[in-house]
This record gives C-alpha cells, structure tokens and sequence, in this order.
C-alpha cells in the first residue's frame, strides 16, 4: 500500500509548491568537482571542463513502470535513480548530476514523497551524484516521476552502440531473468491478497529476484571495472527492456550479426528454480524479461585475455557478418533468429 493508514498524515498544500522542494531537498549536498551550484537558483550551474557530457532522461508512470501495491516508494526512488545511471554507465562515462521531477496528486502525503526522496538520497549517496534540480506539479492520475541525469567521460572514451567490429565478443554482466520473476512473484502475490487480505506471502525463497526487480543497481562497478583491466568495448547498451532487444539494437547500430549461445546465457540458481516452479523457460525469461540493468558489451579478441574468468564477465557470443543475421545459438545446435520480444511500455497487452 501507499503508507501506513495508522501514521499522520500532513497535506502538501500545507507547504506549497517551493515549501515543498525545500523540504524534500534539504538533505542533498554536493560532491562533484563539477557541481558549481545545485539546488536553489533558477537553474544549476555545472562546469565539466574538457569533459565531455553525457545526458539521459526517464520517466516512470503509476500503473505502466511500477505498482505502488507492492514497491515501496522508497525503494521506488531508489529504483528511478538508477534506472538512469544506468545508462549513464552504458556510455561508459561517470554518473555527477541528476534532476528530480514528480507529478503527484492529493492522496499522497508529506510522509509519503519524504519516503521517496529518501530512496532518491539513498540512490544518490551510494552513486555520488548530485541533485541539482527539478520540478514538482499535481496530478490527477496518480504518481509520475521524471529524472534526467549527466555524466562525463573523456572523448576517446565513449562507447556508443555502433562500434562493434566483425568477431568482436559479446560480453554480458551479472546474470539475467531475476527482474522479470521478482515481477511474476509480486504479481502473483497481489492476486492472492486481493482474494484473501488476511494471506501473509512467504517470499524466503524469492529474496534475490524481487529485490533485484524492486531495488536493482547500475553497474557503475563495472565501468571501474573494465578501466582497471585497460578495456574499452567497442560497443555497450544496458539491458532494460530484455537481452534480445539489446543485442538487436548494438546489431542494428554495428551494422552486424552475431550468434549467441543459449548455453552461455548467465542465470542466477533462483531464476531457473523459479522459472521451474512457474513452468517457463529459462531461456525466454532471459531473452525477453527485461529490468535486468546489466551491461551487454562487445570487446575486441585480443582483449579476451583480460576478461578470462573474471565473475563479473560473461561471453555469450560474437558479431558476425551482417549477412549472417541475429541468431540465438540453441543447445542443440540449430540456428534461430532473435526476435524483439522485450517490454514495451506503449503495448497495451504489456504487464507493468
């Protein structure tokens, strides 16, 4: 639910529009070099030198991106933050500044939205970005919630979609599906409680999947991680809307093919339990689920050596010519084409 019915509750339209920002935003302090001025001006004032500057921006609808019957709305914030950063990360750049803007209607409190920008400042904190800005309005449907965040990167080292080159590896982080089942899960529980309020859900065996849907993290550790190696992919996109539009999407820019290999697709013990439990492939879930916010990447051979056996790293496949088409590589063997299956959030037939 929303808040605790039992808490009290104070209105927003006891602080207005600029009451309001200042006490959502009084915890936020900067960190970044090149933050000249955040939050309390016009505009902020940012200086990122030689830099280049990266810039994304997202935004999140109640009843499309999340469901608030199940995501608190700390962990949403959390969750819109790095969301962003994520692609922030993608373009191998370093995330330094986010903005926060929040349509929000009557039935929310002060306590409520003081929940979400917790989750914003936790986000912010453990990334070291800085709130800078944004806007806040009303609503009449429910919660809306927009950020936009920067990054900055040395221009040598950018890393578009269109860079893979021919036999290049495809390298993917973390493992893939959780996002997807931790949803399955909610969801499932939500229609229990709706027939029987009084259900208490046993989720002990799902801890890792619905966090990872509820609460996901940017791989900022590996954008470090491949500088410490002295590796710069040729190609990079996160995965958000399920690995086979990611890898249609760097195929699409490179101007390539590539085969990947189901039996190289990295998938965490609880994600094939799960999949087991709910009699759906694993492969599938995967391929198609989405919200994972790994790195799909690809990197040159002569850099494989570098990569070998690290956790954090999978190969999963290589670029091929373009004439060799986008094909998942089955465990028997036999060709398929991949298929744009992810998430789309202007389907209506899309689960939010």
């Amino acid at each position: 639910m929303i808040e605790d019915k039992n808490q009290e509750h104070t209105s927003l339209g006891s602080l207005g529009e600029f009451g309001l920002i200042e006490h959502l935003t009084n915890k936020f302090k900067t960190k970044n070099a090149s933050t000249l001025k955040g939050i309390g001006d016009d505009a902020a004032v940012l200086d990122f030198k030689n830099k280049s500057v990266v810039l994304t921006t997202d935004l999140l609808v109640e009843g499309i991106h999340f469901d608030l019957s199940y995501m608190p709305l700390k962990h949403l914030g959390y969750k819109a933050v790095v969301v962003n950063l994520s692609d922030v990360y993608a373009m191998n750049a370093n995330a330094t500044q986010i903005t926060v803007s929040i349509a929000v209607s009557n039935r929310f409190s002060l306590e409520a939205l003081e929940a979400l920008y917790d989750g914003i400042h936790k986000a912010a904190e453990v990334y070291g970005v800085d709130v800078v800005g944004g806007d806040t309005t009303s609503s009449k449907t429910g919660l809306m919630i927009s950020i936009t965040a920067l990054g900055e990167v040395d221009l040598e080292s950018v890393v578009k979609r269109s860079g893979a080159q021919l036999n290049d590896l495809l390298v993917v982080s973390g493992d893939l599906g959780g996002a997807y089942l931790g949803l399955q899960v909610l969801e499932r529980e939500k229609q229990v409680f709706k027939v029987n309020p009084n259900s208490q859900p046993d989720l002990d065996n799902y801890t890792y999947i619905i966090e990872r849907q509820l609460k996901p993290e940017a791989r900022k550790d590996i954008i470090k991680l491949l500088k410490d190696l002295d590796v710069l992919p040729t190609s990079m996109i996160d995965i958000s809307d399920g690995l086979s539009s990611e890898i249609i999407h760097l195929c699409k820019q490179s101007e390539a093919g590539c085969d990947l290999y189901e039996t190289k697709i990295p998938l965490d013990p609880q994600v094939i339990s799960t999949c087991e439990e709910f009699n759906m492939d694993s492969t599938t879930v995967a391929l198609n689920g989405g919200e994972d916010y790994e790195l799909l990447m690809t990197i040159s051979q002569k850099d494989f050596p570098k990569i070998k056996g690290n956790p954090n790293l999978t190969v999963i496949g290589y670029m091929t010519d373009a004439r060799n088409g986008m094909n998942l590589v089955t465990r028997g063997e036999a060709k398929i084409p991949l298929t744009a299956q992810g998430w789309n959030s202007l389907d209506s037939d899309s689960e939010s």
